[in-house]
């Protein structure tokens, strides 16, 4: 080898040597630079999960808390986030406590004074800190961090019995007040604002989150009963009011702004107002509890507000009873202005019934409550009232049912001929034809029904929902709010549930007895083919009250009571009016208005006349079809 080959052969080593030395630096740069990448955007990707609390699956434990903490610290409200010992604010009047604890800042619990619980506990624990939450969450600019007020720890001040400032302290001045005024009866009054941030907020972001969570509790000894009547209601912004299943679980989604939301029970509410309207697509939830766990449903509600550094936002929380006259006054001590219609969350029924509940059954009742009355003697108070006023139209529908019975022998004379089924419309247009000329209305005898069937609906709506039953007793009853047992055990009978409630079976009894009434007058006017069918519908009307039982026995024994003592006077009244009433000098009136009728014939009119034109047009069609046939 000479000289030449050799130094060729080491130039070619040293540049492949050199090479090789200079591509393991640039692998072990662009390494790096990977490595960095890698973190870099796993950070950022922990920032966003941290924000939606989502751990990331790719980073070790102490890579993850590493990259927690360095976004904890640069965060504007890093030192309030820092664990604390937990502390509280209470306000207080006569009629309300509501506890303020320091994390959060907002109320975390809620007595509403003066009303029992079921356990008998002198006080209504409507939620606390294990089943209620509410929290507003704040979009800013830097980092594109979300402030949680819930993940905050407020500091107190400016506290007195009925006030209290709670103030979150962040970075560079930046605050959060969150400030409260509890009035003199079940309103609370408070508005949250920032200071020192207004350059922190993203400017594209005008809306604030509110998310309200609880977990509504079992206040009364009926629990299916109770939770029958504890919603998730709603009003929209200058509508009307709403609420989700009370029966089954359920999520809403208004179309329209809301102007309040509202976790109902029976007899309690806790409802959050907004100076400013909710936006639309708010969420809500409910989900129905088992009996078992003593909660009747979980609530929630995903609200969106508008939102600005430079203004605060004002709210009102109305916790308190689900009393018409108390929630109807809410609307003088609100510093909103406007009709809130809280009164709407006593339910009241349907436009007509409610009609007859808003301007006749809640005065009668709160006058009556005023004279210091028991609520069971005002029960009954208000039955006797009722039977009063509708006692001449009751009596004049029974009238109209005697002068059928005492006319039932002429009746059957004078229609004898038409006994095959293909007369039978022959028949009925000669009974209505002799009707007209006695002078009677064969549709008389169902006005006490028609008459009395709105007023019954209407206390079926207005006695579950009168909170002054609540606690009440009278005498074997001691809660004419819910049932009241005369047996009870431990395991539900399907159909039946836990219980037997005596209330609800003299209920019973009186509606079968009032059935018997009803259908022996019924009975004694029928004539021919119109007596066999009866035969079915009696049977039928003394089912009735057996299905009642089933459908009644966990209401309330007020309302049960109210039924009870109203079929008892209206079977008395039916009795009585039977024993008074003279057959023969009716039957001697009924043929003086024959007497006349036939001597001086009068055009029929309204229904009789309409009918008896129906009957002959009938009458006509099924001679036409008899005569195609023969063809």
């Amino acid at each position: 080898m000479n000289k030449n080959t050799l130094i060729g052969f080491v130039l070619i080593a040293i540049v492949l040597i050199g090479f090789s030395m200079w591509g393991q630096k640039q692998a072990a740069e662009q390494q790096a630079a990977a490595e960095a990448a890698a973190k870099e955007a796993a950070k950022q990707e922990q920032l966003k999960q941290a924000e939606e609390k989502v751990p990331l699956d790719s980073i070790s434990a102490d890579s993850l808390a590493a990259v927690k903490l360095e976004a904890e610290k640069a965060r504007t409200f890093h030192d309030a986030m820092q664990e604390r010992a937990l502390d509280s604010v209470v306000l207080k009047n006569d009629k309300v406590e509501l506890t303020i604890y320091n994390k959060g800042g907002v109320v975390k619990k809620a007595k509403i004074l003066g009303y029992k619980d079921y356990k008998g506990n002198p006080d209504v624990t409507f939620f606390d800190d294990k089943d209620q939450s509410l929290s507003f969450a704040l979009p800013v600019n830097a980092r594109q961090e979300i402030i949680n007020t819930g993940d905050l720890y407020f500091d107190k001040s400016n506290v007195t019995g009925k006030t209290a400032t709670m103030t979150a302290v962040g970075k560079d001045g930046a605050k959060i007040v969150i400030s409260y005024e509890l009035g003199e009866s079940y309103l609370l009054h408070f508005n949250m604002k920032t200071e020192g941030m207004d350059q922190s907020f993203n400017p594209t972001h005008k809306t604030m989150s509110v998310v309200w969570k609880d977990s509504c509790r079992q206040q009364e000894k009926g629990y299916t009963f109770e939770n029958r009547y504890a919603s998730l209601t709603y009003k929209e912004w200058g509508g009307g009011t709403d609420h989700l299943s009370e029966g089954s679980n359920d999520t809403e989604r208004p179309e329209e702004a809301l102007d309040w939301v509202a976790f109902k029970t029976q007899f309690f509410a806790a409802v959050l107002i907004p100076q400013k309207p909710f936006e639309k697509d708010a969420r809500l939830v409910s989900t129905v509890h088992q009996k078992e766990s003593h909660y009747l449903k979980s609530y929630t509600a995903e609200l969106q507000m508008p939102f600005s550094p430079q203004e605060s936002n004002a709210f009102e929380m109305y916790v308190g009873p689900n009393d018409f006259q108390i929630l109807k006054n809410i609307d003088k001590q609100s510093q909103f202005g406007r009709d809130l219609d809280l009164e709407d969350l006593v339910y009241l029924g349907w436009w007509l019934v409610r009609w007859i509940n808003r301007w006749f059954t809640l005065y009668v009742f709160d006058g009556l409550t005023a004279l210091g009355l028991g609520m069971g003697i005002v029960l009954i108070l208000i039955t006797l009232l009722l039977k009063g006023l509708t006692f001449p139209m009751v009596k004049k529908s029974y009238m109209s049912s005697a002068k059928m019975r005492v006319l039932k022998p002429k009746l059957e004379e004078a229609t004898k001929q038409y006994d095959k089924p293909e007369d039978q419309m022959q028949k009925q247009q000669a009974m209505m034809q002799l009707y007209s000329q006695y002078g009677v209305s064969p549709l008389g005898g169902c006005l006490p029904m028609l008459i009395q069937m709105p007023i019954w609906i209407a206390m079926f709506f207005f006695v579950p929902n009168a909170i002054q039953l609540r606690g009440e007793s009278f005498l074997w009853m001691e809660d004419l709010s819910t049932y009241d047992p005369i047996f009870e055990w431990s395991k539900p009978i399907w159909g039946i549930g836990d219980h037997l409630s005596l209330t609800c079976i003299l209920f019973c009894i009186s509606n079968l007895l009032y059935s018997y009434l009803t259908m022996r007058q019924q009975r004694d006017q029928m004539i021919g083919q119109q007596a066999s069918q009866l035969k079915m519908m009696q049977w039928m009307m003394y089912l009735m009250p057996v299905m009642f039982f089933f459908i009644f026995n966990d209401y309330s024994s007020g309302l049960n009571f109210y039924y009870f003592i109203s079929l008892l006077f209206s079977a008395i009244i039916m009795w009585t009016l039977r024993k008074t009433t003279d057959d023969a000098k009716l039957l001697a009136i009924l043929e003086a208005n024959y007497k006349e009728n036939k001597n001086n014939p009068k055009k029929k009119s309204g229904l009789a006349a309409r009918l008896e034109a129906m009957q002959k047009q009938q009458e006509e069609m099924r001679r036409l079809r008899e005569q195609m046939k023969k063809r």
